[in-house]
């Protein structure tokens, strides 16, 4: 599933291609959005945002699209009349006179006013989003220290109830950065660790955003996000050399170094 950081990019891409422009075709695949093709047409959008790995499409008539990928949805660039050869489902088509953008197989779909926006099941139960960068460590770390989220990080990092946009391989390069076990949870940490742990909990997300697939021979523009640990199965630890391991938590693979995060 992608995560959060893949989610904005894909938004910054979306916003790119179609932006303030005025939309001269609008599909929907499900009956239910079929009434809003007329609607739509002729409006434009005018912003679109990411709350976690949920994206939101706003029209200059108010509506707001809400659209959740899930594990298979994925929203695609084209150009304006054209529909690429896949064996994927569209669920929707937002056109311009030069631009479409495409969502296909996705199934979490629906179109919000703003007072049903604001009471979205979804968007109520997820936590401060790690990209906004309103969101401070220190929040972070009080988050930590609630009852409500006192267990092993090895599930806390997949909670979108704890922090929205966080995902697998971010669990992986998170706890990888603060050098910790995923078996520990906040009241096993001393205040060095809570403190190292909230600050990778925003710094990685963000690096991996801003630069993650980036290319920087130079090295101008700092460090760029790359896997430390995860998908590195054998391959030795840049911090301490040992061999990188990858077992199941929470339903999933996870990687680490078990010499070095302790």
């Amino acid at each position: 599933m992608p995560e959060g950081p893949e989610i904005r990019r894909a938004a910054d891409a979306l916003a790119a291609a179609v932006l303030d422009e005025p939309l001269t075709r609008v599909w929907f695949a499900f009956p239910a959005l079929k009434p809003y093709e007329t609607e739509l047409t002729g409006q434009v959008i005018e912003k679109l945002e990411t709350r976690g790995k949920a994206l939101l499409t706003y029209f200059s008539n108010g509506h707001i699209l809400y659209s959740h990928n899930q594990l298979y949805g994925v929203w695609r660039v084209v150009d304006a009349g054209v529909t690429p050869e896949t064996k994927r489902d569209l669920r929707v088509r937002l056109e311009t006179q030069q631009r479409a953008i495409l969502l296909y197989s996705a199934s979490d779909i629906a179109m919000l006013t703003a007072d049903a926006l604001a009471t979205h099941p979804f968007l109520q139960r997820i936590g401060p989003d790690v990209l906004d960068m309103c969101v401070t460590p220190q929040q972070v770390q009080a988050r930590l220290l609630s009852e409500r989220f006192r267990r092993r990080l090895s599930g806390l990092l997949l909670d979108q109830a704890f922090l929205a946009g966080l995902g697998n391989y971010l669990r992986a390069e998170i706890l990888w950065q603060a050098a910790l076990s995923p078996q520990h949870s906040a009241a096993t940490l001393d205040e060095t660790q809570r403190t190292v742990l909230s600050d990778a909990l925003l710094a990685v997300p963000r690096l991996s955003y801003h630069t993650r697939g980036a290319v920087d021979e130079n090295h101008h523009h700092g460090a760029l996000f790359r896997f430390k640990v995860f998908d590195r199965e054998g391959e030795p630890c840049e911090r301490c050399g040992h061999p990188i391991e990858r077992t199941m938590l929470s339903s999933r693979p996870f990687f680490w170094c078990p010499y070095c995060q302790r």
